[in-house]
């Protein structure tokens, strides 16, 4: 983290404190095991009623308060879930600590009431794959045995582990946190062992285990399951301009930032720093490089869209192969919403035709704004979804 501008390169457009997320996931992985037996004494299904009583004795005690509409301080994937609410007649009501804004919420309708964390599951979901989920290297194991296609690799908590596993793998590599996502501290394109180093150094000021794994060929997919069944896809893009055959890439960014949708708040402009740099010297490229009409020149591998990154819909155009296996996902977790990331060339094309396709992680909270505001494409309603399942009463006809 920079000390003179607080702004990590690395974080994009996610900043997050290194030392505070690191200490977090060391921490949960230490307490875990002697706090399982919580879930005995407190299942999840009795969260339910718990909650809400501690919401009220902290609002009683004057330690936090509740807000009843959505702010500009809410996440995107909050307020479009709000928004439906209102749509349809169920209330909301957020439980701020201390005046921050946790994502803790309470929802009613018809006398129906749930309590939840970011976003909300039916009351019968089976917590198990929460528990794995959200874990790159679990998540292989389990999906490898399921017959998903997935990266080759594994984690490292050390440099001496990271050359062994690289050593062993097809090049390039990437390197990322095993926990954690948004594209934060991931390095791709990776072919030597100095590279490796580096890479890994970056991703383990965010956690203590390290993900080392073959690059997979394409773009990144989101695909997201409601009720085990699919939704919507779209694909991430890092930030990229579209050759025309007559301006060069510098002059082409300059045309694209032009875009009304690129002024904010959602999609934002373009650099040429020094991110981009890399990735067009990687495809031996230069500023005053003059791409072949249509053809795509990307200027990064972040995909937020803080960075310059796109949205396209492509549920419309997915193979039918490629949504069976997202929602056998949904069945081997077992979970009512799943965010999906993999990566393939081409989504109208069935992943058994790609064989460096595959899935990189799986999101127990996923932004499902993505699907609401695409920069290219058809907008999906992914919150409609969801109140579905939650109150399938509510559902507009």
């Amino acid at each position: 983290m920079s000390k003179d501008k607080k702004y990590c390169v690395d974080c994009g457009g996610a900043q997050v404190n290194h030392r505070a997320v690191y200490f977090s996931i060391w921490l949960s992985s230490m307490i875990e095991p002697w706090t399982s037996w919580m879930n005995y004494l407190i299942p999840e299904n009795k969260i339910e009623s718990i909650g809400p009583v501690l919401i009220k004795i902290l609002t009683i005690l004057r330690l936090g308060n509740i807000t009843k509409k959505p702010n500009s301080k809410d996440s995107g994937r909050a307020q479009v879930l709000w928004e439906e609410a209102i749509r349809r007649g169920i209330t909301m009501e957020e439980f701020h600590l201390f005046g921050i804004g946790t994502d803790v919420f309470i929802s009613r309708y018809k006398g129906e009431m749930r309590f939840f964390d970011v976003l909300p599951r039916t009351k019968d979901y089976n917590p198990k794959g929460l528990e794995w989920m959200d874990n790159k290297n679990e998540m292989k194991k389990h999906f490898r045995k399921a017959g998903i296609p997935v990266a080759a690799g594994g984690i490292a908590s050390s440099r001496k582990e990271a050359i062994s596993l690289f050593n062993s793998l097809n090049k390039p590599v990437i390197a990322k946190p095993n926990l954690g996502s948004r594209s934060r501290h991931t390095t791709t394109h990776i072919s030597d062992e100095k590279e490796l180093i580096i890479a890994y150094d970056k991703a383990h000021q965010l956690s203590p285990w390290v993900m080392i794994e073959e690059e997979l060929s394409g773009y990144v997919f989101r695909g997201t399951l409601i009720g085990k069944k699919f939704i919507a896809c779209l694909r991430r893009e890092p930030a990229y301009v579209i050759g025309d055959g007559i301006h060069n890439i510098k002059e082409l960014i300059e045309l694209e930032n032009k875009n009304p949708l690129r002024q904010g708040p959602i999609f934002h402009q373009i650099s040429l720093d020094e991110e981009a740099i890399k990735e067009l010297t990687h495809w031996n490229k230069t500023p005053d490089t003059i791409p072949n009409k249509n053809e795509v020149v990307t200027l990064g591998q972040k995909t937020s869209r803080a960075v310059g990154g796109g949205i396209t819909d492509m549920t419309e155009v997915i193979h039918p192969d490629n949504i069976a296996m997202l929602e056998k996902i949904g069945e081997v977790l077992d979970d009512p919403l799943i965010g999906v990331d993999f990566i393939m060339d081409d989504v109208s094309i069935s992943w058994k035709d790609q064989p460096r396709s595959g899935v990189i992680e799986c999101n127990s909270a996923p932004f499902i704004d993505l699907h609401h505001f695409p920069l290219v494409g058809k907008p999906h309603n992914v919150a409609s979804a969801l109140w579905d399942i939650i109150y399938p009463e509510s559902k507009i006809k």
